[in-house]
């Protein structure tokens, strides 16, 4: 009788378990995979000396991997990564890392002592916002034969999670979107934000001014400096912008005050 009630209390448990918590979270991962954005493109130069231009990988799958020397996470996942490409680089997979180190000195020094076997490049901040800003490391995206971002993962992961992603994507037609794709892993789950090249380098960091005449910026620009910035940060708007164009406030107060600015001269 004991055995029965506990088997009950199991499945009744297991029962709200995967209603409360596993499908929820599901859903939540399909919906924030459903925009699938385009990955931001770039052009930079490897530790080699050979040019990596993103375009160019159109009809692999790249993991794009935001790393540093210091990072102890980014050192156990690196052998991985080398694993990763010798076993899928013949099928269409291309590992990209971009080093945020300060110099590219123990850069080399490390690629040299793991026999890393694809290419990488020095980061920068700019880099990373185009990737809506790289707040901790290891960063990692997966980006389809499409050119599109379908997960972000920050953090130690797990190999298996990558592998999984890697073989559903590269399954995939080239330049077809994978609509059904599913995220492994709770951290892919996370919506996915990126920048376009005239919002990382505008003098209001986050907000594409490039319709604005010259006087307009300037008078946006006043605009911003009046506004004190509700992040606690002490700042106005525009300084907040130019000091931490991480900061998710300021940038949703300057794109507000944009929109309003725009309606305001142009409509």
């Amino acid at each position: 009788m004991v055995g029965v009630i506990l088997g009950i209390v199991v499945v009744v448990g297991l029962f709200f378990v995967n209603k409360y918590w596993i499908t929820p979270a599901t859903t939540k991962a399909a919906k924030a995979g459903g925009q699938f954005p385009e990955a931001p493109g770039f052009q930079v130069t490897s530790l080699s000396g050979n040019k990596i231009d993103l375009q160019a990988y159109r009809g692999k799958v790249v993991l794009l991997d935001f790393w540093a020397t210091w990072c102890g996470p980014c050192r156990i996942e690196i052998p991985g990564f080398v694993q990763l490409q010798n076993k899928y680089g013949s099928q269409g997979l291309a590992v990209i890392g971009i080093s945020m180190d300060d110099g590219p000195a123990p850069v080399r020094e490390f690629y040299s002592n793991f026999h890393m076997n694809y290419p990488v490049a020095m980061g920068s901040d700019k880099l990373g916002m185009l990737y809506g800003g790289i707040f901790g490391l290891p960063t990692t995206f997966l980006i389809g034969r499409d050119g599109r971002i379908y997960a972000k993962h920050e953090g130690l992961t797990d190999m298996s999670v990558f592998e999984d992603e890697i073989k559903e994507l590269l399954a995939a037609p080239p330049n077809r979107k994978v609509a059904d794709f599913r995220t492994v892993g709770y951290t892919a789950a996370k919506q996915i934000q990126t920048s376009t090249p005239a919002e990382v380098n505008s003098v209001v960091p986050g907000v594409d001014v490039s319709k604005l005449s010259p006087a307009e910026v300037k008078e946006y620009e006043k605009v911003l400096s009046q506004e004190k910035c509700q992040c606690g940060c002490g700042f106005s708007v525009l300084k907040c912008r130019q000091v931490d164009s991480s900061c998710q406030v300021s940038l949703q107060e300057a794109r507000a005050a944009y929109k309003k600015f725009v309606k305001s001269h142009h409509s």
